[in-house]
């Protein structure tokens, strides 16, 4: 094991670093001179090479190349890693919070068990990459490319995700209160039981995206893309969907209670078993559109099917 704040050398006095460390430190500068474009300065290749446990607290590791590198249990606390090359790279258990992976290659990188609080993946490109189980509470990802990606019990609280393009991810039983995910492109991803609370989904693109049995209460889908989604039995309570496309949405069994619906399009919404009650700002015609029966309550409190005018779109007045 080694440690070694980056900045904190300052003198040439190195007696008290181990052979290791001194390795560790020679490698680092030389980067740094790299990046700096001083004399002497040489790009750190470190493909293959294992650096379980280290303790690198603030490197500068920026543009690396690191594919296939192991770093199992290290510390790399506000290391600024942009730009490096990561694929396969190993980081299980890794403390890694506030680390710069900005415009990183992260393709099939081992990223389990890491805490990753405030970490940036800002423009980064990842595919078949695993987060399974991380804390990343308030991390960024603003235009990031995933593809593929697995994010079973994850900790994503707060998480910005703006413009981010998402394909064929998994966050099964992720927690994402809160998440931002404004202007962004998400396809093919399964969200089963995850947590979504009072998250940010405005203008985002959802299609044929799995939310079965997600918490999505006081969640902002406004002028959200959910064409063919399947939200069955999701929890959906008090949610903004104003303008929300909802083509062939599956809401079977699903709790809209006080959501708001208003110029949403529902044609072809299945709204079997789910529960409407308080729901707002329904025309007869969205209602119409839509996919009712006798197991589904209306948002006057009565049970369906809908019949077109009858006035069982809008809330009981108390």
């Amino acid at each position: 094991m080694g440690f070694l704040q980056q900045d904190e050398v300052k003198t040439e006095d190195r007696s008290w670093m181990t052979p290791e460390e001194k390795a560790h430190y020679k490698l680092l500068t030389q980067h740094a001179a790299w990046l700096d474009s001083k004399p002497n300065g040489v790009r750190a290749n470190l493909t293959g090479s294992t650096f379980s446990e280290v303790h690198w607290v603030k490197a500068r590791l920026s543009k690396a190349i690191l594919t296939n590198s192991t770093w199992v249990s290290a510390t790399l606390t506000e290391a600024d890693l942009s730009g490096a090359e990561l694929a396969q790279a190993d980081f299980r258990g890794a403390t890694l919070n506030r680390v710069d992976f900005s415009g990183a290659d992260l393709e099939q990188a081992q990223l389990q068990q890491c805490w990753l609080q405030g970490a940036n993946f800002s423009e980064a490109r990842i595919s078949g990459a695993s987060f399974a189980g991380s804390r990343m509470d308030e991390s960024r990802w603003l235009e990031a490319v995933l593809s593929q990606c697995e994010f079973p019990e994850a900790e994503l609280r707060a998480a910005a995700l703006n413009q981010a393009r998402l394909f064929g991810c998994n966050f099964s039983g992720a927690v994402l209160d809160r998440a931002n995910f404004y202007n962004a492109r998400v396809q093919m991803c399964r969200f089963f039981q995850a947590k979504l609370q009072e998250s940010h989904m405005t203008n985002g693109q959802f299609q044929d995206c799995e939310f079965t049995q997600a918490d999505l209460s006081e969640a902002r889908f406004n002028r959200a893309d959910l064409t063919r989604a399947q939200l069955i039995r999701a929890n959906l309570h008090l949610c903004d969907l104003r303008q929300a496309k909802l083509s062939g949405a599956d809401l079977y069994g699903a709790d809209l209670r006080g959501a708001r619906l208003g110029e949403a399009v529902l044609m072809g919404a299945d709204f079997r078993d789910a529960n409407l009650r308080g729901a707002k700002e329904l025309t007869s015609d969205q209602l119409g559109s839509a996919r009712t029966d006798q197991t589904t309550i209306l948002p006057n409190g009565t049970p369906g099917p809908y019949i077109r005018r009858s006035g069982a779109e809008r809330p009981a007045m108390r």
